[in-house]
Parts: C-alpha cells; structure tokens; sequence
C-alpha cells in the first residue's frame, strides 16, 4: 500500500481515482466516535483481561500447578518485551501510514486491516490458540510470538491511522475539538464497559457451557464479543468517513523517509515542547494512580474505599469529553490545559497534607482526575495541529508520524511508571500480604515521597514547560493554515 516518495505516476494515479461521495458531517461523527467505542474496549480486553485470563491459570488450566507457573512467567516476559519494543515501531508505523497512497485515502485502508485483523487475532488468544496450548507446549510458545506481535502491530496501525485521520477529516481546529471529544467520550464507554461487562459475560457464558465462572467457554466468548465490536467498529471508521483532499494536504510534499520525518519532526519546536508536557503528565498521572491501591491499604487502611476511585474516574471521563467542544468556544485551550495541571497540582497539595482524611482524599481525587480529559484531549488537538505548524516551517506534512508520538508517549510513560511502582512498593515493604502496621515512618516516607512529591514537581515542570514554550493555539494555528493556503496558491 506504501506508495514511492515523489512518484509522478502514483500521485496521477491517486488524483485520477474515482472520488468517494462526502460522507454527511454528523454521519462521520457518528461513524468516527464508534471507532473509539471498540480500539477502547479492546485495549482494556488486551491490556488488562487479557493478563487476567492467563495470570488466574484459566489458559494453563489443564497444566500441573509448577509447569503453569512457569508458563505465566514466560508469558509475562514476552509481553513486556513485546511491548517495549513496540514503543520504538510506532513511528515507523506513522511513517508507513503518511507513505499510504490508495483510492481510499491515507488512512481508511489501515483501519480495515488493521482493525480486522488484529481483532481476530485478538480472539485467537483468548481461545487458547484454539486449544493449541493444551496439545504442544512449545509450539504454542513460538506461535503465540507470532501472533501477539502482529496483533500488537496491526493494532498500532489501526489506533495510529485512527488518530492521525482527524486533519485529514477537517483542516478546521474547532471541528477536530468535536471529533476529538465524541471519540474520547465513545472510548470511556468502551474501555468501562469492558470492566462492566466483563464478569458477567464470563458467568453467563461459563454457566451455558455447564462450567465455573472463570472457565474457558467464558473467555472464549468474551474473546469473541470484542472481536466482532473490533471489527464493525473499524469498518464503520473506514466506510462512514471521508477524508478531505485539501489544497494542504494535496499540495504538501509527501511524509518523506523515516529520517526525513524525524528531521521534520525535530525541527517542529511546538511538537516537541508540547509531547515534553504531556509526557510528564503522563508519567505523573499514571504512577500516582498506580499508587492509590497501596494508599487505600497502607495509608488509609480501608482497601473498600478503593472503589471509589474508579468510579470517580469514570464519571469525570464520561460527563466532561462531551462538554469540551462547548467549553472550548469559551475557554481556550492552552487555559483548559493549564488550569488542568493547577487542579492537579491542589489535589496534590491535599494528597500530602491529609493522607489518612478520607473525605479530603475523596477532594483530591475529583481535582485529581477532573482535568484529566481536558489535558489529553488538549494534547491530542495541540499535537494535530502542529502538524501544520510543521508545514508552514519544514513544508513536510507528516500527518500520522506526528499524531502517533502520542501513544509512544503513552507507552514511555506507562512502562516507566510500572516499573516505578512496583520498585517503591517492594522498597516500602508494601507488597501483597504485608501487615500496614508493620510499617515503619521510613517506609511511608518512602511511598509519600514517590507517590505524590515527585510526582507533584514533574507537574510543576509539565506546567512550566506548556506555559513558557507552548504557544500554538485556535488563532494562532488558524493564521497558519491561511497562511500555508495563500503559499500554496501563490507557488
């Protein structure tokens, strides 16, 4: 699918075509936000339930207690090889994507394939590799590879052609806000609804086969469930949305080579200051939120209570993404985005000085996890329109290699975090089992000052960086665009 750089015959060829007939703007609303509902809802299926299915022995079942331990030792590291590698092909991927030369359009043909394909391998795991793993052992290990990898991969391309679509879909900052928010609000529900979801379609399922809850029957028919959601998902992106050939996508020189991107890429101060904020965002939210269980156990010591994170979580997501359109026509975004980290920086404050006062902590979690929609989905737009922003001073236009450092940085965060906590929770002697009165104030000063001081000046740093070096915004990319139009016309 990857056409030549510069190749006269491919762009005669693209331009001659047969045109798509323009999708009405709310059936590709409509059509976009439903993409979202099932990459959510299988991102949660893979990365937590998936860890779940093999982790509680489901898929060694029919192993002895030894040989399945070390089977989910195997697996485990797979997986995390898997993934750290994976942080490094996303842009890779981008560029394959921007390179995309079909009748189709750029990013259409990746939602089919990689949308399909990587939503029945999806499946394929969740049965076990159809029984493959209860008949050769070894086989199973070395196919699993395989197909975890390309899952992995064509996944990447489906979330990356996904995400990197909104500019091809309007050049209009205010319109993509729309996109942004009903894709955010549709993936709420799909990642929640798995959670929702989940036990009682392993019970249901289990019990028409005659077997436990936590049975095979039971995740092979969850595996199934997310698979077809996957699929009509993907295809209703690709068939229900029309992406706009603009004088600044027609015009612009192509994505270019890898190297030739990342020059690009280098080159787009904006981009750059702006994934530096998110990613400290990134990798304070997500290690604060992984420490929250340990503050409920150890801190608090009302495990119960834990609850209520989740849900508090949940409700913000679901009731702000929505709003934000409107919002924004009153409020800018870099505001939006500031006054985020400011709440967060207060629930912080509130983390610190009043551990152990439940109803207090409750404060700093809705602080805590109100703006969270606002930054991200700030970050997304911020990030999308930089790529005209890089236009205007590279004259590349490297569309999905831009929008896919979002998800690198995802994963750069959520790997470092991981590691964080699981290193602090051993160092505080807070690991499963542990007496929270055999805690020592070193111990806890140990787990406060990760938790939430760090944390708290990686904030403070994301704050400054966005408001000292951040400076695109709704006007500003709009005389960019106007400008990068009257060069065009002019050449």
């Amino acid at each position: 699918m990857a056409g030549q750089n510069h190749s006269g015959a491919s762009a005669t060829a693209e331009h001659s075509a047969p045109k798509r007939k323009p999708k009405s703007l709310l059936t590709q609303r409509i059509s976009y936000a439903l993409g979202n509902l099932g990459q959510a809802a299988y991102y949660n299926a893979l990365s937590t339930y998936f860890v779940t299915y093999y982790a509680a022995q489901t898929l060694f079942s029919s192993y002895e207690k030894d040989e399945a331990a070390a089977m989910i030792g195997i697996i485990t590291l797979l997986v995390f090889i898997i993934r750290i590698a994976e942080i490094f092909i996303d842009p890779l991927l981008g560029n394959l994507v921007d390179n995309t030369k079909t009748r189709w359009g750029r990013f259409h043909p990746w939602q089919v394939v990689g949308g399909v394909t990587s939503s029945i391998l999806l499946f394929a795991i969740f049965t076990g590799l159809f029984g493959l793993v209860n008949t050769d052992k070894t086989l199973f290990i070395i196919v699993f590879i395989i197909v975890f990898i390309l899952l992995d991969v064509l996944y990447s391309l489906r979330d990356i052609s996904y995400w990197g679509m909104i500019p091809a879909l309007s050049s209009s900052s205010r319109e993509r806000s729309i996109f942004t928010s009903l894709a955010t609000f549709t993936g709420s529900i799909g990642y929640n609804g798995v959670t929702t979801t989940v036990v009682p379609i392993l019970g249901f399922f289990s019990g028409m086969a005659g077997a436990e809850s936590n049975s095979q029957a039971g995740w092979t028919a969850f595996g199934a469930i997310i698979c077809i959601l996957g699929i009509v998902t993907a295809l209703a992106v690709a068939f229900g949305t029309t992406e706009q050939e603009s004088d600044l996508r027609t015009h612009s020189e192509e994505g270019g080579n890898l190297l030739q991107a990342f020059k690009a890429i280098g080159q787009n101060d904006q981009l750059l200051w702006i994934s530096l904020s998110y990613l400290l965002f990134s990798i304070a939210n997500v290690a604060t939120t992984g420490f929250l269980l340990y503050h409920f156990i150890f801190i608090i010591r009302d495990k119960e209570q834990y609850s209520v994170v989740g849900l508090i979580a949940f409700i913000t997501g679901l009731v702000l993404a929505p709003l934000y359109p409107a919002i924004n026509r009153f409020i800018q975004r870099r505001y939006l985005y500031l006054s985020g980290l400011a709440m967060m920086i207060v629930a912080y404050i509130l983390f610190i000085l009043f551990p152990q006062n439940l109803a207090l902590v409750y404060v700093a979690l809705v602080l805590f996890y109100t703006p969270n929609t606002f930054i991200q989905m700030t970050a997304i737009l911020a990030l999308t329109d930089s790529i005209e922003y890089g236009q205007l001073k590279t004259g590349q236009r490297n569309e999905a290699v831009t929008l896919s450092v979002r998800p690198m940085l995802d994963k750069i965060a959520g790997a470092l975090s991981n590691s964080i906590v699981g290193a602090v929770a051993v160092a505080a002697a807070m690991t499963n089992g542990a007496d929270p009165n055999s805690l020592t104030a070193q111990n806890i000063q140990t787990f406060n000052t990760a938790a939430f001081y760090v944390p708290l000046a990686i904030i403070v740093c994301s704050f400054l960086a966005f408001f000292f070096k951040v400076s695109i915004s709704e006007k500003e990319h709009a005389k960019i665009v106007k400008e990068l139009e009257e060069k065009l016309a002019s050449a």
